[in-house]
């Protein structure tokens, strides 16, 4: 079984695509089955894919089937012998954080490898449910079951399984194995008899694996052998409708409109987070968080709200990992390390999220220096300081306070102010400006008094 074939047991034939991208096949050759009618029909396709940067070109996905449509990188379309009975076609990855063997947190995204089989996939009926099922290698094996009831169906379950014994994808996994992630999505209807469509990312953050899937396209069971053409679209892909102003017909005498000044960006909000170990407090986070983005030379400003904020992460000897999520924010990860055996900072921010304009945004930069305090202490800064992660991306902190090692009961210890909080050093400032404004004072009077002591004597 090749990433682009499937055989599925039951059925006729299935057509499937592998990771295409944005570029399409040269050679799409049909394979003839024989059906049970005995004929020599075109039941399934086989796609051999060589890939060309051809951009702007039809990709011919089901050469006998559909003709020239747009490519997706996963596709499947499974027949039985009335025709299609599943059609599938969709974009996805995964990022996965994972401990090592040196007590770090390493984090890694997947998307499709060109090795992707579908083994498993089948199309139900009212007994059995449908099920897609996608293997990339041996790294990740993802499955969704779908069920039919009465006028619609919905999801029943999404797992999806990642083997840290695949050491080219997880390297220096500290634990090897099999890891299940079990998500379910009922509260979803999709109506029968309609093609499901959602080009707008969706996005399940279960524990340390976020999932993503975009530009959708989803008939789970299709009747007569006929993908329907009626659309059933996601709510995030309809657009908003803006209601038209209304415009008056009398014109009203000229004035002079003033300039308007530009409104300042609100201090953000500040949130408490903390991740537990157990059933104890390992890290402590309180902070106020405006992220400055620069795209395109358009610059971007965005307070996180922490009451539509959610909060993960992770507690090692080593590292310790404070991950941030809403409904705009992927992720941005917080990790913080221990140097010298005796002191910690802040190593590594990771941010993955969408702008206003429906662009997506990730940096990431893994060697950075702030907040550095010695551990069984934490680092506090009440004034706005500046994180600096990328040449386009900047992270603005407010009533900052962190401790990320050896919190004891769920307290902060003894805190290291940052720099721009410590106000004694404006003791000795005023001091020595006020005597050296003294001395200078004394010289000029000193100067001027000699200065009239000669003016009463005459050379003789």
């Amino acid at each position: 079984m090749t990433g682009a074939e499937a055989a599925t047991p039951g059925f006729r034939g299935a057509v499937v695509g592998g990771h295409l991208g944005s570029r399409f096949p040269r050679v799409c050759e049909g394979v003839l089955w024989r059906c049970r009618s005995g004929r020599r029909l075109p039941c399934g396709i086989r796609m051999r894919f060589r890939l060309t940067p051809v951009s702007g070109a039809g990709l011919v996905l089901f050469c006998l089937l559909l003709g020239a449509v747009q490519s997706y990188a996963l596709q499947l379309n499974l027949t039985d012998s009335k025709g299609t009975c599943l059609f599938a076609k969709w974009e996805m990855n995964f990022t996965i954080s994972y401990e090592t063997t040196n007590k770090t947190v390493k984090t890694v995204t997947i998307s499709e490898p060109p090795n992707v089989t579908y083994n498993g996939s089948s199309c139900g009926d009212d007994r059995n449910s449908t099920k897609i099922v996608v293997q990339f290698g041996s790294a990740i094996s993802w499955k969704v079951n779908f069920t039919k009831e009465a006028s619609y169906y919905f999801i029943d379950s999404i797992l999806l399984s990642y083997n840290t014994s695949d050491s080219t994808t997880f390297p220096g996994a500290a634990d090897k194995g099999s890891v299940p992630v079990n998500n379910s999505l009922q509260e979803i209807k999709f109506p029968l008899n309609n093609i499901y469509r959602c080009n707008s990312l969706l996005i399940l953050d279960t524990d340390s694996v976020v999932q993503r899937y975009w530009h959708i396209h989803l008939q789970a069971f299709v009747e007569n052998g006929t993908v329907s053409k009626k659309e059933n679209v996601c709510e995030k892909d309809i657009p908003v409708t803006t209601v038209a102003p209304i415009i008056h017909t009398t014109v009203p005498s000229p004035t002079t409109t003033p300039t308007p000044t530009p409104t300042p960006t609100p201090t953000p909000k500040v949130g408490n987070y903390n991740v537990t170990n157990g059933n104890t407090t390992c890290l402590l986070a309180t902070m106020g968080l405006q992220l400055n983005i620069t795209e395109e030379k358009v610059p971007f400003i965005f307070n996180i709200n922490p009451a539509t904020t959610d909060f993960t992460g992770k507690c090692l000897p080593q590292t310790a990992q404070l991950r941030l999520n809403n409904s705009q924010i992927k992720y941005l990860d917080f990790i913080f390390a221990v140097k010298s055996e005796n002191r910690f900072y802040l190593k590594e921010v990771n941010v993955s999220m969408y702008l206003a304009n429906g662009s997506a945004f990730s940096v990431s930069n893994n060697n950075l220096s702030f907040w550095d305090a010695p551990l069984g202490s934490s680092y506090m800064c009440n004034k706005e300081q500046i994180v600096s992660v990328s040449r386009t991306f900047q992270i603005n902190t407010f009533n900052l306070k962190v401790q990320p090692f050896n919190v004891t009961e769920g307290k902060y210890s003894t805190a290291q102010e940052c720099s721009l909080d410590d106000d004694t050093i404006l003791i000795p400032i005023i001091v020595g400006a006020g005597l050296s404004g003294l001395i200078i004072v004394i010289v000029i009077a000193y100067l001027i008094g000699r200065r009239k002591s000669y003016a009463g004597y005459q050379t003789l």
